[in-house]
């Protein structure tokens, strides 16, 4: 069982962190959610969108970052959660980025390291590499890499159902499910519909 490292932390960089985590919570960046671990702070989840026009597309990827006792001199160590098939990902979900690695500066914040792991999903780095096969797919064989990539998310990735509220927005949806959807929606407007009438004729 993983220790916490709350009380390794100086008070003041769990404040700053708590600070961060309220502001990441109130204006959350662009396809990036965040979920505070109230009993540790120093256990940050988070949830990633699938950048449109990559294999991750409609993927929804849960990460965690977790912050050692020397943070921020040191950078957390970042992992998904969610199974993943890229080539900075791990087998055990470890992300491999220079940003968490020899490019890392105590003045980055939280925001910073969740938009350059989005990023990582828009433009995988195949030179440092932690899944081999998927570094060698990505250079070799592109369509390969896509194909299987985009397997992994439908299967590991599925977005977390939605409440009837959220499902009215104005989203697109494609494939069979939609047409599913639309069929269904009208039957609803059609029983609507004929209860409008039956009642107008009482």
């Amino acid at each position: 069982m993983s220790t916490s490292n709350v009380e390794n932390l100086p008070p003041q960089v769990i404040r700053h962190v708590a600070r961060e985590l309220a502001e990441l919570q109130k204006e959350p960046p662009e396809g990036v959610k965040v979920f505070p671990n109230e009993d540790d702070i120093t256990d940050i989840q988070a949830a990633i969108d699938g950048p449109s026009g990559t294999p991750y597309a409609g993927g929804y990827f849960k990460i965690k970052l977790v912050l050692g006792k020397n943070f921020p001199r040191e950078p957390p160590k970042g992992f998904f959660i969610t199974k993943i098939f890229h080539p900075n990902v791990a087998k055990n979900g470890e992300i491999c980025v220079n940003t968490l690695k020899r490019d890392w500066k105590t003045d980055y914040g939280l925001k910073h390291i969740l938009l350059t792991i989005k990023c990582l999903l828009i433009v995988p780095n195949a030179e440092s590499a932690l899944n081999e096969e998927a570094g060698k797919l990505l250079l070799e064989q592109y369509d390969d890499y896509s194909m299987r990539a985009k397997m992994y998310t439908e299967i590991h990735a599925k977005p977390p159902r939605q409440s009837k509220e959220e499902t009215t927005g104005d989203k697109c949806y494609e494939g069979p499910t939609a047409k599913k959807h639309a069929s269904d929606k009208k039957i609803v407007e059609k029983k609507k519909k004929d209860k409008k009438k039956t009642l107008k004729r009482l």
